[in-house]
């Protein structure tokens, strides 16, 4: 499983409509084939600063995703209400501690 973690910094100005595309298409990202989570994190220090973390069945899976209509429909429009450059990684799971049950 490869986990990709994008995280971007918007405009004050274009938090409101990323959150708008978000909306409109995370059922799709969803349920792309490969894509198994997705959630959006918004940072509690950087109130325009947002993450998005997905897990995907692989590497293949997330670049189909990235060569779709649907990721150049959503980036798109979102890399035009940046404030900064988003810095996006892929990592997989590497220890996994559980916790107390």
């Amino acid at each position: 499983m490869l986990i990709r973690i994008v995280r971007m910094h918007f405009k004050e100005s274009g938090v409101e409509e990323f959150l708008t595309v978000f909306n409109r298409h995370k059922t799709e990202i969803r349920n792309f084939e490969g894509c198994s989570h997705l959630e959006l994190l918004k940072d509690v220090d950087a109130p325009h600063t947002y993450i998005t973390y997905s897990y995907w069945r692989d590497a293949a899976a997330l670049e189909r995703y990235r060569q779709s209509a649907l990721f150049e429909s959503v980036w798109g429009r979102t890399k035009e209400l940046f404030a900064d450059r988003p810095r996006a990684f892929s990592v997989e799971k590497f220890i996994d501690v559980p916790g107390n049950a």
